[in-house]
């Protein structure tokens, strides 16, 4: 009997390879698709050839598809430009901010993210991703399953919230204006 420990091992504990599970070919955890992010963002020699920058749209590039998940490069060349209020349907996804920095702009606040940051995301998540610098960013984009759909919102804003009271009397005034013949389009 041993006395440091009443539990002996018999054989080597590394030599157990029929109990280990192969190695994955494609992600399939939040965690493995978040590693992805992080491998395709370190090598530069994946995307730094294909980005593009457009002074009238984002750009966006489709890097690479496996089952289940999509790999989207995507590119704000000058100030202001973004994805407007959106969400991603049932996909759930990574981002992450290769170079230059963006603002990401949810109902809970605003949230400045640098090269490297990275954010996960699941269904239904609605945001909002703008360059708000003068420099280029480019970022990463990774959903699974892959984006079939990408709903936008409308911003909720003061104007948005009208009481009853303030559409009865927007009611009455358009009604008014239809029987002189004046009304037009009221938006």
């Amino acid at each position: 009997m041993n006395s440091d420990s009443d539990l002996q091992i018999a054989g080597d504990i590394l030599e157990v390879p029929h109990l280990l599970q192969p190695p994955r070919e494609h992600p399939a955890t939040v965690a493995e698709f978040a590693g992805l992010a992080r491998t395709v963002a370190a090598d530069r020699s994946q995307w730094e050839h294909l980005v593009r920058y457009d002074a009238a749209s984002r750009w966006y590039h489709r890097l690479r598809t496996g089952p289940g998940y999509e790999v989207w490069l995507l590119s704000s060349g000058v100030p202001g430009q973004g994805s407007g209020l959106h969400d991603h349907g049932r996909s759930s996804g990574v981002l992450t901010v290769l170079d230059g920095a963006l603002t990401e702009r949810t109902e809970r606040g605003t949230r400045a993210l640098r090269a490297g940051a990275q954010r996960v995301f699941a269904p239904g998540y609605v945001h909002e991703v703008v360059n708000d610098t003068l420099e280029p960013a480019v970022s990463l984009h990774i959903y699974f399953p892959g984006l079939t759909e990408m709903p936008m919102h409308h911003k909720a804003c003061a104007a948005d919230r009208v009481t009853t009271a303030d559409t009865a009397h927007t009611a009455s005034a358009l009604n008014t204006a239809d029987t002189t013949g004046t009304a037009g389009t009221a938006k």
